[in-house]
């Protein structure tokens, strides 16, 4: 092989982003993004463009943040994973790095991604789990939060669910999954789980589609207000967008033709 051939390779990444003001480089703020092209630098010494599958906003987490590269590298993948970490903050982990074939990129090779969003519900405010979590005071009807999240699986036209002022070619997407799980911790505490998976998701989407079911859960609204919200095109007419901290990355999928095969 050719020393300084360049290389694509797929990136699978974890991280806190309680102090990060994102995934997108920003002047003179921490972000993801900037942490990452830094120890590409340090390791090859050349600027290399390290694209993640989403710009995740200031708070938001990753279980498995997706991004694609390209940079001549001389040895094994694990071993590129091994030595980025080695340079990163310890809020920030390459869970795995693979080949791909050139030309691969992290957003338009994307088939869905699923995230999740955690509350909790009563109870006294954790002191280390704030940062993963609405807290939220008062009873939630969790059965017709349910029945809400289930009118919003199936393809539809989510303009409503985008940011106010976000411009996208088409606000249509084709949501797989909107599952609720409850989990008690005590008689005055609970855990909500609530996961999201589509084809591709809007501007602050899930974080709307929270806001919006939390309205139902606390009576509100009927479950039928999805019709409403999903007919009206109108981001006003849905609920609040729902706090970064509580919300996570936790999938992207890619098919498997985006690898390059074992030689």
């Amino acid at each position: 092989m050719n020393a300084n051939a360049s290389r694509a390779f797929k990136l699978t990444i974890s991280y806190d982003g309680t102090h990060f003001a994102g995934w997108q480089i920003q002047p003179n703020q921490p972000t993801v993004q900037g942490h990452l092209q830094h120890a590409f630098q340090i390791l090859s010494g050349n600027e290399t463009n390290v694209v993640g599958s989403g710009r995740t906003d200031a708070g938001v987490h990753a279980h498995a943040q997706v991004a694609s590269c390209e940079l001549p590298w001389r040895d094994s993948p694990e071993h590129l994973m091994r030595a980025l970490n080695t340079h990163l903050p310890e809020s920030i982990v390459v869970r795995r790095v693979e080949e791909a074939r050139h030309g691969f990129h992290a957003i338009r090779d994307a088939v869905g991604k699923r995230y999740r969003y955690q509350l909790q519900i009563g109870g006294v405010r954790d002191a280390f789990d704030y940062r993963y979590h609405w807290h939220l005071h008062g009873r939630l009807d969790f059965e017709e939060m349910r029945l809400a999240a289930q009118l919003l699986v199936g393809k539809h036209d989510f303009k409503s669910f985008q940011a106010a002022g976000a411009e996208r070619k088409t606000t249509v997407r084709n949501v797989k999954a909107c599952d609720l799980t409850l989990t008690e911790v005590d008689d005055k505490t609970y855990r909500l789980i609530i996961e999201v998976e589509a084809d591709g998701f809007l501007y602050n989407m899930v974080r709307n589609i929270v806001g919006t079911l939390v309205e139902v859960g606390r009576g509100k609204y009927e479950a039928a207000w999805i019709d409403q919200i999903l007919a009206a095109r109108n981001r006003d007419v849905a609920g609040p967008t729902a706090p970064p901290q509580g919300l996570f990355l936790l999938r992207v999928d890619y098919p498997d033709s985006v690898l390059l095969e074992d030689r």
